[in-house]
């Protein structure tokens, strides 16, 4: 069955399909992995959850939902910040003071702001930050 695509007038708003361009590349969105190590606070769910929060409005992404699982053996948390600029992802192992975040935003929103966040609310001794450009066109 053939798609059909609405027809848009001169009176209708532009379309906005939330790609960036940046330095003549256009693409959907930028994905941050974010590797913490030896860093604290990461069996303690309350503090993570407040960190995505935060991390979400330092990047000026929209938070539509957190979802948080605790695991009783070990302490580690995982979850997700559902955005509508898409979501920011969490694991953690309090054992080895390791977590692992992807940062994925499309828009206008910076989520390389978030790394700021992460800093300031774990404390790593170590950060390692690997980006890629996701639907580049």
């Amino acid at each position: 069955m053939p798609v059909v695509l609405p027809v848009r007038n001169d009176n209708e708003p532009e379309y906005k399909d939330h790609f960036i361009t940046r330095n003549g590349v256009t693409f959907a969105g930028s994905h941050l992995i974010i590797d913490l190590w030896e860093a604290e606070g990461l069996d303690d769910r309350d503090r993570i959850e407040q960190a995505l929060i935060d991390a979400v409005k330092a990047a000026g992404a929209t938070l539509l939902h957190i979802h948080l699982h605790t695991f009783s053996d070990g302490g580690g948390v995982s979850g997700v910040a559902v955005l509508a600029e898409s979501h920011i992802s969490v694991h953690t192992w309090p054992e080895k003071g390791y977590a692992a975040f992807d940062v994925f935003m499309c828009g206008d929103a910076q989520p390389r702001k978030a790394m700021d966040v992460f800093k300031a609310a774990f404390n790593p001794g170590r950060i390692v930050v690997g980006e890629h450009k996701r639907g580049v066109l």
